[in-house]
Order: structure tokens, then sequence, then C-alpha cells
């Protein structure tokens, strides 16, 4: 009698399976449209290859191009394909590594650098394996066969000798095999549409010590239609790149002379400080002390904190009359020595103190992009200090403030992510597991659904993150809350309890926006420079219909200005419709234009950035519903 398993789905209902099914036969037996679709299989939440056998009772959930781990099996598997292409084309090169990114894929090789005819037929070759359809096929060797299988590659021989486990998995498709733990999808004819995007240089292990390899940038889609769609995409995200529209709408540009530190233009500071008085306004309303550290530390707090350990090539130091300081990378140990200072109650918590403080990070000059990755940035940072007892509230409010940044201020969809502890780490592995576990506990109960990212925490503590989805789709990390046990207590920060006893408080580490810099650069991609009238730099241009108008236009921008609205009048002696082009493409939500009708009445006629007219209003009209829509923060320009 053949032995029967049980197969729960993940809409809970359950089916019964002969031992040793294959997840490709269950995919089969449930519809023909999911064994087509799928790519790889969820067998007790670990990802494996379709025809993996199953065994023994088992929670299972198919995986499509639709789910993002699901892309990422994709476009491993396509990675492969790119590396079969370019060894049939030129077998002397050496493979190395070569994983799937956020979205697509690259392939690390050891040859000279490609040209464009070169990269061309790459893709060609690549077309043609993916109609050989050729089977994918997991086989697990000894760890010594495998060093005999890959003799004349150093660098697969170089992984080998890192690997731990005895017997290793080797992937094969028609001819080639490649080093490779999977899971992949099992064949490469599910992939229906390929391009290589580029080629650049990268060192081995992203050590400027190791050799120089080239790297071989692809993307590829299940469907040609995909393609397209991406394509269409990528010709909007141009003409959205902040570092564009920062220089056309001249709000910032950076310089050599202090590269990843962003010059920000008056209209850019404009931008740059409504963001932080959004939530200096906030911060009134939920009781957050804000204060200023220093900038310079000595290293002795940053070994005391275990940033000078596990964080120290990343910060900038320098030498003061013989000894080591460090430029600030984050503000928590000023933070908890702030704390420290003052004997605490528990009358004082929850404590919460926000910063908006200069930070310096000695990022690779080569990764350093516009505003999204700086060396020099501030935070609205802040660091709440609470007894265990008041965790649950604190993290309520925390996620309250959090939905009311994103979703009611920014319209902005988001997603949460539990990161747990890394390999490398401070703290004993108890507060960990207290720490992790208080994180499920609070979002459990809270009704939040979230993904857990193994081994991605703070190396002081796990941490929350926040994946916020822009107007094209695109996921950025933005927030994020951290608990950490650990600082405190490595700083002997405590409170006096109700009981007369000392205790050290829970620190949790919060940024909503994450930074000013690099929110500010998404925000401009996020609405094409075109932004709500209340983080606009300049909200309405006034302009006169010929030079007996001046005057009253005049008048109409120091009435507006003297009410805060930021305002200007286009005085030049260009033709009106000139005038008014130019404020459109400089994104101004308001155009007023004036002459003899509307000096008679006091009024004014208004037109938006999108030319549609909104009429004529009385002035003290027009200024009110302008300030309305300043404080309701509203993106609708309609009066």
């Amino acid at each position: 009698m053949v032995e029967k398993i049980k197969i729960t789905f993940p809409d809970n209902s359950v089916k019964e399976y002969n031992k040793g099914i294959t997840a490709l036969e269950i995919a089969s037996s449930i519809s023909h449209k999911l064994r087509k679709e799928a790519l790889a299989v969820k067998i007790n939440d670990k990802i494996k290859d379709l025809d993996t056998k199953i065994n023994e009772d088992s929670k299972i959930k198919f995986l499509t191009f639709e789910d993002e781990e699901g892309k990422q099996v994709f476009w491993h598997s396509s990675a492969h394909i790119l590396a079969e292409a370019i060894t049939s084309l030129w077998p002397e090169t050496k493979l190395t590594i070569g994983p799937a990114i956020k979205e697509g894929f690259y392939y690390d090789v050891d040859r000279e650098p490609f040209t464009e005819e070169e990269l061309k037929k790459i893709e060609e070759k690549a077309y043609d394996i993916i109609k050989k359809n050729e089977k994918v096929t997991r086989k697990e060797i000894p760890k010594e066969t495998a060093k005999e299988l890959f003799k004349d590659n150093p660098y697969k021989l170089e992984l080998l000798e890192e690997f731990e486990d005895d017997v290793v998995s080797v992937y094969y498709q028609g001819n080639f095999y490649d080093l490779c733990r999977g899971p992949h999808i099992p064949n490469t004819g599910l992939v229906k549409a390929f391009k290589v995007l580029k080629a650049s240089s990268a060192y081995w292990r992203g050590d400027q010590n190791n050799k120089q390899l080239q790297r071989v940038y692809g993307i590829s889609f299940p469907k040609k239609s995909m393609l397209e769609e991406w394509e269409k995409l990528q010709e909007e995200i141009k003409k959205r790149d902040h570092r564009k529209l920062g220089k056309e709408l001249d709000l910032f540009f950076t310089s050599d002379l202090s590269p990843g530190s962003p010059f920000f233009h008056p209209k850019g500071t404009i931008i740059y400080n409504e963001l932080i008085n959004l939530f200096r306004e906030e911060y009134k309303k939920r009781n957050y002390k804000e204060v200023i550290t220093p900038v310079i530390y000595n290293k002795k707090l940053w070994e005391i904190s275990g940033h000078w350990e596990a964080y120290r090539e990343n910060m900038f130091t320098l030498d003061v009359e013989g000894q080591t300081y460090a430029l600030k990378a984050m503000n928590c140990p000023g933070h908890v020595v702030l704390f420290k200072n003052k004997t605490r109650s528990y009358r004082d918590l929850p404590l919460r103190i926000a910063e908006f403080g200069i930070i310096h990070r000695n990022e690779l000059s080569g990764t350093l992009t516009g505003l999204t990755r700086v060396r020099k940035f501030v935070q609205d940072d802040a660091h709440i200090f609470v007894a265990e007892e008041q965790l649950f509230d604190e993290m309520k409010e925390l996620l309250d403030f959090v939905n009311y940044i994103y979703k009611d201020v920014f319209k902005m969809n988001f997603r949460l992510e539990l990161s747990t502890r890394p390999e490398k780490y401070i703290g004993d592995l108890e507060t960990w597991n207290k720490a992790e576990e208080t994180l499920k506990k609070l979002l459990d109960e809270l009704g939040y659904e979230y993904t857990i990212n193994e081994g991605d925490g703070a190396f002081y503590g796990p941490k929350i993150d926040l994946h916020v989805e822009d107007v094209l789709k695109r996921s950025w990390q933005l927030a994020t809350i951290q608990l950490d046990f650990n600082m405190p207590q490595r700083f002997d920060a405590t409170y006096e309890d109700k009981d007369g006893t000392r205790k050290h408080p829970i620190m949790i580490h919060r940024a909503i926006l994450g930074t000013i810099e690099r929110f500010m650069g998404i925000i401009i991609e996020h609405y094409a420079g075109k932004f709500p009238v209340w983080l606009s730099p300049e909200q309405v241009r006034v302009i006169p219909v010929n030079e007996n108008s001046k005057e009253y236009a005049e008048k109409v921008k120091e009435y507006l200005h003297k009410n805060n609205i930021r305002v200007e009048a286009s005085l030049k002696p260009e033709t009106v419709s000139y005038k008014v082009r130019e404020a459109q493409l400089q994104k101004v939500p308001y155009i007023i234009v004036v002459g003899d009708k509307e000096k008679e009445k006091n009024t004014v006629t208004v037109r938006s950035r999108e030319n549609k007219i909104l009429g004529e209003f009385k002035l003290e009209d027009f200024k009110n519903k302008v300030l309305e829509k300043i404080k309701t923060k509203t993106e609708i320009l309609d009066l």
C-alpha cells in the first residue's frame, strides 16, 4: 500500500498525495495554468526546485513571477543562461558568481572588457539557449569531486574551500554546469524575454585589492509583453531622474570637491526644510524633545557602543592631539550619553529624543548617486527610551506615526519586513531572542502583515523596515524601527523604577523618512518634480499681461508673500505665453495672469501648471484657498 502524506496550501486547505510526489506533479494536479507558471516551490518555508520530492506532511506554496521570491529564482536562473552564453562564445572565460538582484541579475566574469557588439552577441546566444528549452537539473556531489570538476577555475575553488558541507550542489543545463545552491526554474524555455543591459568593472568579492572582473547585467521576463512594459517604464524613470530634475528645477548639485555631499540651492533648501518642518509639527503633537549633539566623538564612545568593532570601516576618522576621533556616523550613542547625563526615573519614560543631526558615512565613491546614496546626510532620527511594559503602546504609536506620514501625507503604500539577528552582532543570544520575539508578538497583536528577513538586523538589535512603493511601483526601503536591549546596558544607562531599583530602559531607534536627502531624491521622482503645493519651492507665479499691469502684479505678489505664500512675479519683457510656459516648466502649481480687468476688481485669474483654467477669484479668496491647500497638504490643485 502506498503511503500518503498531507499537503497544506496557503489557503489552509489540505490534500492527500502519495509519498514521494514532486512539487511539479502537485502543481499539475491543481491546474494546467499553475503548472505552466510555477517557477519554484516553498516547502515548509524553504524555497526548493519544482522537481523536489516530498516525503512527509508539508506546508507548500508555489512561487510564480508574481511573487518577489519567484522573481529572484527566475532572475538567478537567467544569470546561468547569461553565463552559458558567455562561455559558449568565449570558452576561456572564468566564471565567478551570478546573483539575482533587486531588478534583474548580473554575472561577474574574468576576461577583458566587453564591446557593445559583444554584448549583442551574448544576447543572441542567450535566445539560442532559451529556444533549446534546456532542462535544468540539480546534482549533489562530494566537495572533492566538485574541486576536480572546477579545477581550472580559481574562483570556484576559493568558494568551495569556504563551504562547510562535504556535499555541494551543481546545476546543469545542456552541456553547461555551475556551482550553485539554487533553486532554479525547471527549464530555460520558461524565459520568453531576455535583455543584456550593460557591462561594467567590478572587483572579485567587492575588494579593490582583488582582481578586476567584468560584470554583465541583464533582465528577463516570462512574457515578451513584460519586457516591453519594462522598457517603457525605464524611459519614464529617465524622465523623472532626480539628478536631471534637480538641475532643471534648480534644486541641488554635487561636486567632486566634496563627493557624496550635495549642495542645495535656495529652492532645494525650501523642500528640505519643509520636510523637517513636517516632523517638527508632529513632534509637538507627539511629545518629542528635540536635541543637538556633537558631530565628532572620541573613539572611546564608539568602542562602548560597539560601532568601532562593527562599523569602523564606514567611519571618517581623524587624529586630534594624538587621540583618535570619528565623525558621527549615527546619533544613537550620543543620545544614550544625553540620557545618562541626568538621573532618570520611571516618570521620565517614555523619553522621546529627536535630532536632525549631520551624519557622515564613508561610502565607496563608486556607489555615490545624487541624493539617494551620499556620504553626508541628515536623518529624521529619534531614540525612544521606554520601560518594558510601555513597549507595546509605544510601538503602536510609532506605527501610527508611520501611517500618517506615508499614507496620509504622501499617499504611498508600504509593506513591513522584520529583520533578525545578523552574523556579526553584539550582545547575548538570550537578549536577541527576547527582542525578536517581542517584535513578532507586537506586529501579530497589532494585526500587521509582514515578512521575515533572516540575518539582516542591525548589529545591536532586530528591526522593522518599511518598504515604500512610489508611483512607478518601485520599492524603497525607507523607515526603520529598531529594538535595542544592548546599548543602554553597554553604557549602563539606567532609570529608577517604582520599587526603587535601577533598571536599563529599552531603546527604540526610529527614522521614518530615513534620510532627508534620500527621501527628497525619491519624492522628486515620485512627483516628477510636480510637488504638492505645501512642498513646492515656488507656489504661485504672477504674470502681468502688459506694462500697465506690472504695478498690480507686484501688489498681488506682495500680498501673497505677507501671507506666507511662496510667490514670484515674472516682470521680464517677454510674451505672456512664454512666461506661462516657463512657469509650467518650473512646475509652479498656480500661475496667475493679471490685467486691467483683474486690477479693477481686485481679482486674479488662475490656471494650474497643467494649463487647466481654474477661474477668476477675489485675491483674498485665492489666498485663503492656497493656504488651505498648504495646511491640509493636499495634492489636488483644483480650487
